[in-house]
């Protein structure tokens, strides 16, 4: 069941661009871990961890997009691609910059989704997976939102350590 609020939140101000503003800047600071790479260098693991800068970004591409696909489609139905394992390394003929044109679309499919909703009090059912609980479990908007916030920060930290070690930049040099 989807639910909605009675009063409908513009889509430019209050806390459903609040928390868009928030996710942008989470993005941002992933961004710059990624510039002047080129392809070899996104694709190389420098750390003990598996993962890579141009992982990471297809990762949260493929996060944005499953995530505007569940809050637009409201019908608790797992997106194509959400379980794959792949979406964390760079594949054979992915570029840095297909990556990134993913990620930017990604981001607008998530911003257009939000944006039609009537606020972020709206309910959606989330898709059921191998550790879903046996009942249905719906969330907010508001809390997707916290979520991709707070997925996208974790990542950045990531990139952030997989940079230095990989050409001694960080985030905060390259402000």
């Amino acid at each position: 069941m989807v639910t909605s609020s009675e009063n409908r939140e513009s889509p430019s101000s209050g806390e459903r661009a609040e928390l868009l503003r928030a996710l942008a800047e989470q993005r941002e600071l992933l961004l710059i871990t990624v510039r002047g790479l080129n392809d070899a260098e996104a694709a190389r693991r420098t750390t003990v961890s598996e993962l890579t800068l141009g992982g990471i970004v297809k990762h949260l591409a493929r996060g944005e997009r499953v995530w505007a696909q569940i809050m637009a489609r409201g019908d608790g139905e797992l997106p194509e691609g959400m379980l794959d394992l792949g979406q964390y390394r760079m594949a054979d003929g992915d570029t840095l910059a297909g990556l990134l044109a993913e990620y930017a679309a990604g981001t607008r499919a998530l911003e257009e989704a939000v944006a039609a909703l009537p606020g972020p009090d709206r309910t959606v059912p989330l898709p059921r997976t191998p550790w879903s609980p046996p009942e249905t479990v719906y969330w907010s908007a508001r809390r997707i939102l916290l979520h991709l916030i707070r997925e996208t920060a974790q990542h950045a930290g990531h990139a952030d350590i997989i940079r230095e070690a990989l050409d001694g930049a960080n985030t905060t040099a390259q402000r």
